[in-house]
């Protein structure tokens, strides 16, 4: 079964940092683009970052560069997104995705939920 697996969001002050770690499994992902999405309340989901898993040009929306970091980690099957100088406006529900070269179809972790404290 495909499983994209998101872990390490939380509760973090402003400024501070976390690292959310997204476990992939259940097929090949060596043709996909792998992505972070969010999305807040009342607000529609965003791309936050984007990698292809076989390496290649990044992408970040404005509202993070500099301060987001996507990564992964081949052996591990695990994608990565640093997040540094949190700010409030981070706080969303953090999602996980990827998308399949051939067909377009995209997989989806169930979620993760990172607060930003003022």
């Amino acid at each position: 079964q495909v499983q994209l697996k998101e872990s390490g969001g939380g509760l973090v002050q402003a400024g501070g940092s976390l690292r959310l770690s997204c476990a992939a499994s259940g097929r090949s992902f060596s043709s996909d683009v792998m992505g972070w999405y969010r999305q807040a309340p009342g607000k529609e989901r965003e791309l936050v970052a984007s990698t292809p898993w076989s390496g290649g040009t990044t992408y970040y929306t404005d509202s993070v560069k500099g301060r987001f970091t996507i990564s992964r980690d081949n052996a591990k099957n695990t994608v990565y997104l640093q997040m540094n100088s949190l700010k409030p406006e981070d706080t969303a529900i953090y999602y996980c995705n990827a998308r399949r070269h051939l067909t377009a179809i995209n997989d989806w972790g169930q979620g993760t939920q990172v607060t930003v404290s003022s």
